[in-house]
């Protein structure tokens, strides 16, 4: 009887628990470099889900601004693809159709973008 009500209870216990895809939230780590292949601080980075939106830079999903690195992490994405815009002074990637494929729900993504 006491291994009963240990089974029992052990599975309401992971009956509450989530799955792992519920667990992680699907992340984008993106490096912004420029045309030499240097990294870029302080590049402000804006995602779009739509090419309309990108196109007329309306409606910012996410958006960053690179670490020392280049790096920008922006987390609680949707698992889709995005358009992309980077920038720094009067270095951009506007116009390239820069756009990031999708993402894998629940991993860490990661994408490179160059300014220039």
């Amino acid at each position: 009887m006491k291994y009963v009500i240990l089974l029992i209870s052990t599975l309401s216990f992971f009956s509450f628990v989530k799955g792992p895809s519920q667990i992680l939230n699907t992340s984008l780590t993106i490096t912004v470099r420029d045309d030499l292949g240097n990294t870029v601080s302080g590049a402000e980075v804006r995602l779009f889900e739509t090419e309309d939106d990108y196109l007329k830079e309306t409606n910012v999903a996410f958006s960053g601004v690179s670490d020392s690195k280049g790096i920008v992490k922006l987390k609680k994405l949707k698992a889709i693809s995005y358009f992309v815009i980077a920038n720094k002074g009067d270095k951009d990637n506007a116009g390239g159709g820069e756009r990031i494929g999708a993402l894998e729900e629940g991993k860490f993504n990661k994408a490179t973008v160059i300014i220039q």
